[in-house]
């Protein structure tokens, strides 16, 4: 998505009794992230937004009327947006069907469905496929686990994430069916990633704008699923 944000003044944030040195670069990351302000002025839940909104305008894989799973959810930022074109929570023809799931408590959004869930557990698979009563068409993974400033760790525990998002993907989709995960690369994609390519007709890395560039995140979207 191209931004228009105008170039703004630069905040800087002393660093407070009591508050450590990264508390303060992250709050004054926040207060200078054009993103963050552009998110809450949308009455989007944070800037994440803006990473599914730039990837869906390149890649149009959120259509009207597809049913989604949004995975990692909270705090619902991704589901909003998915809410809003796939035209869900109507009851007219093409109106479409978001679930949203995530470990940590999730506030009730209009037009989706959340479900309080460990990705993690043995039963999570069936409990999902009981919500949703059939196929998708998009699975949806922003999940992360929390950072340890360890790099080959955090790459391991994020990759992990992904793995379960994609066997759940393949559990789900429907054939052409889409699916769009958080990864970081590290060097243990290259298993994940052959057998993507075998399930989908297209495998690309994708890093939005939105990303910050500091960051090591980047997603994997693979499209054109061909089925159990």
């Amino acid at each position: 998505m191209a931004t228009k944000f105008g170039r703004e003044l630069y905040v800087r944030v002393k660093t407070a009794r009591g508050r450590r040195g990264s508390s303060t670069r992250w709050l004054q990351r926040q207060l200078n992230d054009p993103y963050v302000a552009a998110a809450r002025g949308a009455g989007y839940r944070s800037r994440a937004a803006f990473k599914l909104i730039e990837m869906d305008d390149r890649y149009h894989f959120l259509k009207r009327g597809a049913r989604v799973v949004d995975l990692g959810a909270a705090p619902g930022s991704w589901t909003q947006v998915a809410v809003v074109r796939v035209q869900a929570g109507g009851r007219g023809a093409g109106s479409g069907f978001v679930l949203a799931v995530d470990l940590q408590a999730m506030a009730e959004m209009a037009g989706a469905q959340v479900l309080s869930l460990d990705m993690r557990s043995s039963e999570a698979p069936e409990i999902i496929k009981a919500a949703l009563g059939g196929p998708v068409d998009v699975v949806l993974s922003d999940m992360a686990a929390p950072t340890t400033g360890h790099a080959a760790t955090d790459h391991l525990r994020i990759m992990d994430l992904c793995e379960t998002a994609f066997a759940l993907a393949c559990d789900i989709l429907r054939p052409g069916g889409a699916f769009l995960a958080k990864v970081r690369r590290g060097g243990s994609e290259g298993a994940l990633l052959a057998e993507m390519k075998q399930r989908f007709r297209e495998v690309r890395h994708v890093k939005p704008k939105a990303s910050r560039k500091e960051s090591a995140e980047a997603y994997v979207l693979a499209l054109g699923f061909k089925g159990a």
